[in-house]
């Protein structure tokens, strides 16, 4: 089965250079009873269970000259030994010495002559629990798809996501003549879709100028408004890794006392803590730092997708210039909201038409060359964090009969960007999982042992505050 990739999930290909990794991680800690889980076991029971996840045997198959897009195939019976890799934690096997071998899981790219998975099974943790960390390439799933995947394996299917019927693969790769032929026919087809695209791009930029814009928000603009912190230079491909979960309910309480949204809550708790971190390093700029913020464009009344991105950005600040928490949380939930609007001004859409116009070779070098230069170290980052906020299974969760009792999740870092926060929700908590570069940022856990005191600063207001 042969099928053109979208610009988006090419554009995640592109992006790739040998220190800019454009893996997903998510890693789900399970508790079996003794002996449950070999590497063996876990990867029967995949295997068998690809059908229910029928990204994970798409791969890349470059078209010939760059011509277009790459498309994707289904790839001949998936051989687990190219996939599935062991390991054991050193004593005491806390979340510490977890945490060190995802960030190595991490450090590594995923090879492009095969699907672009891997699983690592990591036993050792105390209490008898394993790990399952799975490595998934950004250009075959975003957050949505991945849980609907999650949803699909596990026994309950929580999230109510479709059950693929059985596929008969097709490891038929088409000869470079065919593929040539496909890229130019659908070059053709693309550009005739140019004139249209322009068209509707000129009209949502004359409905954004003529707008009003609210005199207290500051929807920070990319690059321009973004101020210097250490974490925002060029990477290298070294990666470090930590998480931390926080009660539901706090940040809900928190929510609901001031009147804004849980996003808001998830926001204000990220700059709380990058204010307190730079504070004490002497390294807090006097502009509130930015984030780009990605969001499911997933039209609300559609099933979940198990493949492919369908998601957007927009752009605000985390108030790290405002001492006082009540004021940085309607900041950010102003300008969040803002930034909201001015996005469906735009349409949600527009980013990823113009993404499908993306040229596969100029854009692979271009890439390449800026992250062999190190330029990211030559001018301002377009904004300085990635954080991303997904709705995550709200019932306990079985895989195989064997509890979940904690997940986890976080996207990549770029060029500039050394620092994602992804939090995953699951049943009364909310697990915010924080990627870095060892090399920008070195003390990854200190950062994160500043969110538990962020949010006490907002629960502290709770009482004090009535909903707006």
């Amino acid at each position: 089965m042969v099928e053109r990739m979208t610009g988006i999930d090419a554009g995640f290909l592109y992006m790739e250079t040998p220190s800019t990794h454009m893996h997903t991680l998510k890693i789900a800690v399970l508790d079996p009873p003794a002996g449950a889980i070999d590497l063996d076991a876990l990867s029967r029971w995949l295997v068998l269970r690809l059908d229910a996840m029928p990204a994970l045997r798409r791969r890349v198959q470059p078209i010939p000259w760059a011509l277009h897009h790459p498309v994707w195939v289904s790839d001949r019976p998936v051989d687990p030994r190219q996939h599935c890799f062991y390991h054991r934690l050193r004593d005491p096997g806390t979340m510490h010495e977890l945490h060190e071998v995802i960030g190595r899981i991490a450090s590594t790219p995923l090879h492009r002559d095969v699907p672009l998975w891997e699983l690592h099974l990591v036993e050792g943790l105390q209490g008898g629990r394993v790990a399952v960390v799975v490595k998934i390439h950004h250009a075959l799933a975003d957050g949505v798809a991945a849980n609907a995947m999650l949803g699909n394996v596990a026994d309950q299917n929580p999230l109510g996501a479709p059950q693929p019927s059985p596929q008969v693969v097709d490891d038929h790769t088409p000869a470079p003549r065919e593929l040539a032929w496909l890229g130019v026919r659908d070059g053709v087809t693309r550009a005739v879709q140019l004139p249209g695209l322009l068209a509707r791009t000129v009209a949502a930029l004359v409905r954004l100028v003529r707008r009003e814009r609210p005199d207290d928000t500051d929807v920070p603009r990319p690059v321009l408004d973004t101020p210097p912190t250490p974490f925002n230079s060029a990477l290298t491909s070294r990666r470090s890794f930590s998480t931390l979960s926080l009660p539901l309910d706090d940040l809900r309480a928190v929510k609901s006392a001031h009147g804004v949204t849980l996003n808001d809550v998830v926001l204000c708790v990220v700059g709380g803590a990058l204010r307190r971190y730079l504070l004490q390093r002497d390294a807090l700029p006097t502009r509130t730092l930015t984030c780009a913020v990605p969001v499911s464009t997933e039209p609300a009344d559609r099933a979940p997708r198990l493949r492919g991105n369908l998601v957007s950005n927009f752009f605000t600040v985390l108030g790290t210039d405002q001492a006082d928490p009540v004021e940085r949380l309607h900041r950010v939930h102003r300008t969040t909201a803002e930034a909201k609007r001015v996005q469906q001004t735009l349409g949600a859409e527009m980013l990823r038409a113009w993404l499908e116009f993306s040229p596969p070779g100029p854009a692979t070098v271009v890439m390449r060359l800026y992250s062999w230069l190190r330029a990211a170290r030559w001018h301002p980052s377009p904004v300085n964090v990635v954080v991303s906020n997904v709705p995550g299974p709200r019932v306990p969760v079985t895989i195989d009969g064997t509890p979940m009792t904690d997940i986890y999740s976080v996207g990549p870092i770029l060029e500039g960007i050394g620092l994602n926060v992804t939090v995953w929700s699951y049943v009364d908590r909310m697990n915010f999982t924080l990627l870095a570069c060892p090399d920008l940022l070195p003390d990854l856990d200190e950062l994160v042992g500043e969110l538990r005191p962020a949010l006490d600063e907002l629960l502290a207001t709770v009482r004090e505050e009535t909903p707006r």
